[in-house]
């Protein structure tokens, strides 16, 4: 189990190698051709360097045809998370103009860590055990959650953390739209965050999100008894075209781990299956949820 930074670092070094060796070119051609020291190019592919958006920019036209244009837009959004602190990892390291930046006085890094990955991934499956996951929440439900998990927060700061919240949403509407699974402990759905009047309005939201293609939505009932998920939930991400980059996030009080080994992917996948298999299936979760709202 690492921290994020550290790992998309390395992640994203051996990608860039990867692409070079196919380019026919070495570290210290590819240096020359850069305008750099051909030690630069060594820190950044065996992730001991950050690496800025633009630096990422100046190889890849380097590289050349081998670099397809999705491949592209996924090394630049991976630079986000990569850029981390670290040696050569500067404050504005990282994909500098991403909306997140804007927020980096508010969010820890670990946070601006997950929306990156978010924000550039294929797919997203997760378990959750207790609330609505951020991208499926209403403005006040999340304000909710918010309060109660940070207490005692100024509300200009709660407001900032709510835009952020609603932010990360974009990614379910975007060219192509994250694919999300979602798999909801029915607590999930019967827990009052916010009073009876936020909770109906999120339970409305949430039938109406059941009907988007990109979105599959299960809810795994009381009577299912003990299972899989129960120690704790998780988000598995999974990236186009960049084979091994997948990667399960835990979330904890007070940091977040990446697991990217084989066996722990493999073990997140099999646990995420054996959850859904013992979910409802869409159209039923839909139904218990749409119920649920008609009698909130």
């Amino acid at each position: 189990m690492q921290h994020g930074p550290a790992v998309r670092r390395r992640k994203l070094g051996e990608e860039l190698r990867a692409l070079r060796d196919r380019s026919g070119l070495t570290s210290g051609e590819a240096a020359r051709m850069v305008g750099w020291h051909q030690s630069k190019v060594s820190r950044i592919e065996t992730g001991r360097s950050g690496v800025k958006p633009e630096d990422i920019r100046s190889l890849l036209d380097v590289y050349g045809e081998v670099v397809s244009a999705q491949q592209r837009a996924l090394l630049e959004a991976l630079s986000a998370s990569a850029a981390g602190p670290g040696p050569g990892a500067g404050a504005g390291a990282g994909r500098g103009r991403e909306w997140w930046h804007d927020y980096r006085g508010l969010l820890p890094q670990e946070y601006r860590d997950f929306i990156s990955l978010e924000a550039g991934a294929r797919s997203a499956r997760t378990v959750e055990l207790s609330v609505v996951p951020g991208l499926l929440q209403t403005p006040d439900y999340a304000r909710a959650v918010t309060r109660a998990a940070l207490g005692g927060l100024p509300e200009p700061k709660v407001d900032a953390l709510v835009d952020v919240r609603l932010a990360r949403q974009s990614v379910l509407r975007a060219d192509p739209p994250l694919k999300l699974s979602a798999v909801l402990d029915e607590a999930v759905l019967r827990r009052q965050i916010g009073g009876p009047g936020v909770m109906a309005e999120q339970l409305r939201h949430l039938s109406e999100v059941t009907e988007l293609p990109q979105v599959c939505l299960q809810v795994l009932p009381f009577s299912v008894g003990g299972h899989l998920g129960l120690t704790g939930p998780f988000v598995i991400f999974s990236f186009p075209d960049i084979a091994d980059l997948d990667v399960v996030v835990l979330d904890h009080l007070t940091s977040s781990l990446y697991l990217e080994r084989k066996e722990d992917l493999e073990a997140y996948s099999a646990a995420f299956r054996a959850i859904q298999a013992h979910a409802l299936p869409p159209r039923d979760s839909s139904d218990l949820i749409s119920s649920l709202a008609d009698d909130a």
